[in-house]
């Protein structure tokens, strides 16, 4: 018998065998809006068709099943690679999901959030549009126009920094300003951002959906638009894409271990 066929992690290539992939875990936040739940097993299904071989699963941080540490505790002692589906560094990124990955027999790596990245601007750039934002704006439309980038927001100066970066993005991709504000914990709101730009002479203003999924935040800000307001990033293929690039990014890291 091949003495190889007995050990785990191994897959087989015909004669060649080689390590099976770390695990990319998908921690998502968790919410009671069921469309939540619905758009991140989408982009599970994106993911799983782009690398086939790649175990895939799912951990919420609350409200919805299967919580992270059962996640974890399901996967035994093997490698994985927790991939927060969160836009900006604060407490989950920081202590909630390092502390359920260190309690856990799981060998582990935490990726960096989403965002700040490229793929999240494409992707806001792609919503802005379908909601009915003109590319070809001329100079006197772009002296009127500006986006609100509305957050969820976090009391974590981090997390502010992470979507002031975006924001940055989007504006030099627009050719407009872009403001960050926020639906709860942080400041200016989308109606105060909304104003301040009023008051500087802008009157076309759309609000972008910086949040992953509807839900209570996304709609609630959404309502708000004097103009138009685009969908959440939802399943925009550009999601997946960043998924697994910040799964091969920690893959590259060392492996921790609460042992």
């Amino acid at each position: 018998m091949n003495r190889n066929s007995s050990q785990p992690g191994l897959v087989s290539l015909g004669d060649r065998r080689r390590p099976e992939p770390p695990a990319l875990v998908l921690v998502a936040h968790g919410s009671r809006d069921p469309r939540t739940l619905a758009t991140v097993h989408a982009l599970l299904d994106q993911v799983r068709d782009r690398r086939p071989d790649l175990p895939v699963h799912l951990g919420h941080i609350e409200l919805n099943e299967p919580l992270l540490p059962d996640t974890l505790a399901s996967l035994g002692t093997a490698e994985a690679v927790l991939v927060p589906l969160l836009l900006s560094r604060g407490y989950h990124v920081k202590r909630d999901i390092p502390d359920m990955a260190a309690a856990s027999p799981a060998r582990t790596r935490v990726a960096a959030p989403l965002g700040p990245h490229p793929l999240l601007v494409d992707t806001l750039h792609a919503r802005l549009v379908e909601a009915g934002w003109h590319t070809g704006t001329d100079e006197e439309t772009r002296r009127e126009s500006a986006v609100v980038l509305a957050a969820a927001g976090s009391r974590d100066p981090d997390s502010a920094t992470d979507t002031r970066r975006t924001a940055h993005l989007l504006a030099e991709r627009l050719g407009v300003p872009v403001v960050p504000a926020y639906a709860s914990a942080a400041t200016p709101t989308v109606e105060t951002a909304i104003r301040a730009l009023t008051a500087r002479g802008r009157h076309k203003i759309a609000v972008a959906s910086y949040f992953t999924a509807p839900g209570l935040f996304a709609r609630q800000c959404a309502e708000k638009a004097p103009w138009i307001a685009s969908a959440p990033l939802g399943t925009h293929p550009a999601m997946a894409d960043l998924i697994l690039h910040r799964y091969d990014q920690a893959s590259a890291t060392q492996v921790t271990s609460a042992a």
